[in-house]
């Protein structure tokens, strides 16, 4: 049997700290260290009734707690002294501005802890299960002695529980000092907020705890914690950061889930885990998803292929908060994903319920771990998000949070708008119907629920359509955007007006009942995990190609043209062309579709400035195809490359598009009309940043860096860096070489030409740590080393040429005195000591 030694887990992002995980009961410590008497002493500890008195407020769960005066004591049984508890420290109240998330959000990484007595005190115990090995295999020993548990915090034993004999029975300790000081691990400041709002102290007279209530499964603390602070993030006249935290510890199950190894190739999150001793000739890497465990309760009629309900169902509460007008969406968008878990073998698997009642259930609460539940935040954050709490030892989901914050409807109100206005009456006003409100929010509930299930974002999944399938109304009738809701296919830009689209929104697809399939599917005890492993590697070798089942992680820097947010179809260039001729038509009916009487023009300048980031957004995605690389994560019994670099021609493609689109002025978008309601003076200034913006990406050290890494692993003719560096510049400055007059938006973008050609000639590119890496899709490159400097320098000379010979020949006053700066400029880079 494998079993886990302990590691102490280091400080990280939620994204690394989340993966370091696993264990078993069998390697418990002894519940005292070696050397501890084993009888306690009972006289050295105060009668239990002068500790918990007659006044005591007492609450049985997990373990029991009482509340004497203003002091709190756990009364923890001896039988729970060594095991395994989750400590999920979460922000319950918070000040503006604080961070973003605001209550509900975890305030770290989910941490494991035991009790553990070790003479008169109970100590509690950091555990970390990041490091495994065998605990018959020699190395056992050499492992754990170099994993040893922090003690985070020492407690006095106040007393012996009442039945308590031979000190055995239960243990009391005061637990106030713990959560009114200024402990790392409960803390809801991170070092980075430390400093930036310049912390000074904790103060604990103004620390206090709130509540502390017990469950059967788990203990929910509610406590304040009082901050010194020289720059608070809300009043700075307080000098005060408050924030209120819950602090749950939930007994992980007593018998460990089966674990099922990740396959790249199918999406769900993880946790990792290091094996010692194996056969390998170095620690063995191990990664497991996470999910929740079901189990059917007719095994054979599962095993016969009948859809089977499962045991323990997977149950959403909506919040008593959320507004009852959207409270069946939300449900609806929950019970959505019934249709996967049907492919999964399932029935009724997934269920979403409103919250009991006083009389149903006089102890529910959203924080019992009991219940998962869909949390209504009254918070000006205009997203959502769906974390989940797991096992570390085997990747069990245990419960789920989802936080769902108000403004989430203006979110989607702006998308809609501007992504459909065009091709869909519904969304041509501010203020949407609620049935169309509705639908919107269902789509998001169901793309958060995934989440809680398991699934990452399926970034890749949309490449899977083809853009004219995306015009047809029965293909969207019945597909949707894309095959998989996990995916930010946002809502369908490429239909036109005429098309008779009807359907604009994302679904559950066929990649999601496909992922559902992989992760959930039940197999019997009897199978071993290497039969196991082997069914779940033939399912994905039969769909291996088909680009309905592809999965497209996320990354940061997009290398992958098909894996980006908020991009439709199979071809950027087609797609986004269509999408510009949208927005177009958007932009030019932007003041009928927002008027309301009596409304001053703050959501027409909202929608507008939506227009911009849209238009962004289609430069964007095309931006990616140049220096791509196609990433098809395969095994060695598949044929074929995993990496594959974009075609000479898809890239050239992708560069005269933002020749036509990008870089000219967007004469569209310079509506007076509107302009004059809403803008006073920035319109040159916006409209730089974001063909300064495209520019930028395009000439990215990394991008440059995969184009130079194509001319030498190439077989045909690339598209090399120095092409598309010659593309680029002919097409910014192609005044050049008709003489002509230089408008005001196209000489902002050559100055900004000239700046990007300064940093790429002067600046080396910032390093990220190394496990970021890969989630960054970073590319390293040592600038200075490179042929980047070299091209640059190479194409400032060219063009100085070109400034020199066209200055003289142009009337225009404006153009010849921006091209003597230009002229200085250029010169400068290439000789700074002139």
């Amino acid at each position: 049997m494998k079993c886990p030694v302990w590691k102490r887990l280091k400080g990280g992002t939620v994204l690394t700290a989340m993966l370091l995980f696993a264990g078993c009961a069998s390697l418990q410590p002894s519940a005292e260290e070696p050397g501890t008497a084993a009888k306690a002493d009972e006289s050295k500890y105060k009668p239990y009734d002068n500790v918990i008195t007659a006044g005591a407020e007492s609450d049985e769960g997990l373990f029991t707690v009482h509340k004497v005066e203003d002091k709190y004591y756990y009364e923890i049984p001896d039988s729970l002294l060594n095991q395994e508890i989750l400590l999920v420290s979460r922000i319950a109240g918070t000040q503006n501005d604080l961070s973003f998330g605001g209550a509900g959000m975890k305030a770290r990484s989910q941490q494991v802890v035991r009790w553990q007595k070790k003479n008169s005190k109970i100590l509690l115990r950091h555990v970390s299960y990041e490091n495994i090995a065998d605990e018959n295999n020699p190395i056992y020993k050499s492992v754990r002695n170099n994993n040893y548990e922090p003690v985070v915090h020492s407690f006095d034993i106040e007393a012996l529980g009442e039945d308590s004999t031979s000190g055995t029975g239960t243990k009391v300790i005061d637990v106030t000092d713990f959560y009114t000081s200024d402990i790392p691990l409960i803390s809801g400041l991170s070092k980075a907020q430390r400093k930036e709002f310049q912390v000074r102290r904790l103060d604990q007279s103004r620390s206090f705890i709130d509540s502390i209530r017990a469950y059967p499964r788990n203990v929910e603390t509610r406590h304040i914690l009082t901050y010194d602070s020289n720059n608070p993030p809300d009043d700075p006249s307080t000098s005060t950061i408050s924030l209120e935290m819950n602090q749950s510890m939930i007994l992980l199950p007593e018998t460990p889930m089966k674990k099922r190894s990740l396959d790249k190739r199918v999406g769900y999150f993880s946790i990792d885990q290091t094996q010692y001793g194996g056969e390998r000739h170095k620690a063995d890497k191990k990664q497991f998803i996470t999910r929740y465990e079901l189990v059917p309760e007719d095994k054979e009629a599962y095993l016969d292929g009948e859809l089977v309900e499962p045991v323990e169902p997977i149950v959403y509460y909506i919040d008593p908060a959320t507004p009852q007008r959207w409270r069946s969406y939300i449900k609806q968008g929950v019970e959505d994903w019934q249709e996967a878990f049907e492919a999964a073998g399932f029935k009724n698997a997934i269920i979403a319920k409103d919250p009991p009642d006083e009389e149903e259930d006089p102890d529910f609460s959203p924080e019992d771990v009991r219940y998962s539940v869909i949390r209504y935040i009254a918070n000006d954050i205009p997203n959502a998000m769906g974390p989940h709490v797991h096992d570390p030892r085997t990747g069990q989901i245990l419960e789920s949070d989802i936080l769902w914050y108000h403004n989430v409807m203006n979110l989607l109100r702006n998308w809609y708008f501007v992504q459909t206005a065009a091709a869909n009456p519904e969304a041509r006003s501010i203020q949407f119907e609620d049935e169309v409100m509705g639908e919107l929010i269902r789509f998001v509930s169901s793309h958060e629920v995934g989440h809680t299930l398991g699934l990452p974002h399926n970034w890749g999944a949309s490449h899977a359509f083809p853009v004219d399938s995306l015009r047809s109304p029965s293909f969207t009738a019945t597909h949707g955007t894309a095959p998989s809701i996990m995916d930010y296919a946002r809502f369908n830009y490429i239909a036109q007006p005429g098309d008779g689209v009807d359907n604009f929104h994302p679904a559950i697809g066929e990649y999601d009942k496909w992922s559902i399939k992989w992760g959930y599917s039940w197999f019997p005890d009897s199978m071993s995990d290497r039969e196991r492993e082997a069914q779940l590697n033939g399912w994905t070798r039969e769909r291996a190609g088909d680009p309905l089942y592809f999965y497209g992680r996320q990354t940061a820097g997009k290398i992958d043209p098909r894996s980006q947010n908020e991009d439709l179809g199979h071809d950027a260039m087609k797609a986004s062309r269509l999408g510009l001729a949208n927005l177009e038509r958007v932009t030019d009916n932007l003041l009928e579709w927002t008027q309301r009487e009596g409304a001053n023009f703050e959501e027409l300048e909202e929608l507008y400035d939506n227009v911009l980031t849209q238009w962004s957004r289609y430069m964007g995605h095309v931006t990616k195809n140049v220096g791509g690389v196609y990433e098809n994560f395969k095994t060695y019994n598949q044929e074929g490359a995993v990496y594959e670099f974009v075609s000479r021609d898809t890239q050239k493609r992708a560069v005269d598009f933002l020749e036509e689109h990008a870089f000219v002025t967007p004469e569209w978008m310079l509506n007076e009309e509107i302009l004059g309601r809403i803008n006073q003076s920035t319109v040159v200034e916006n409209v730089r940043s974001a063909q300064a913006g495209v520019l930028n990406d395009l000439t990215n050290p990394q991008r440059l860096a995969r184009l130079i890494e194509m001319e030498v692993r190439s077989a045909g003719e690339p598209y090399d860096a120095f092409e598309m560096m010659d593309d680029l510049r002919e097409s910014i400055w192609s005044e050049l070489n008709r003489s002509t007059a230089i408008d005001i938006p196209r000489r902002n973008l050559q100055r900004a030409y000239i700046e990007r050609m300064e940093y790429l000639m002067t600046e080396e590119l910032s390093d990220i740590s190394g496990e970021m890496k890969e989630y960054y899709g970073w590319t390293d490159v040592d600038v200075s080393q490179s042929d980047i400097r070299p091209l640059v320098r190479n194409q400032l000379e060219l063009l100085l040429a070109e400034v020199r010979q066209s200055r003289n020949q142009v009337n225009d006053r404006a153009t010849r005195a921006h091209l003597s700066d230009v002229q200085s400029r250029i010169e400068h880079i290439l000789d700074p000591n002139e």
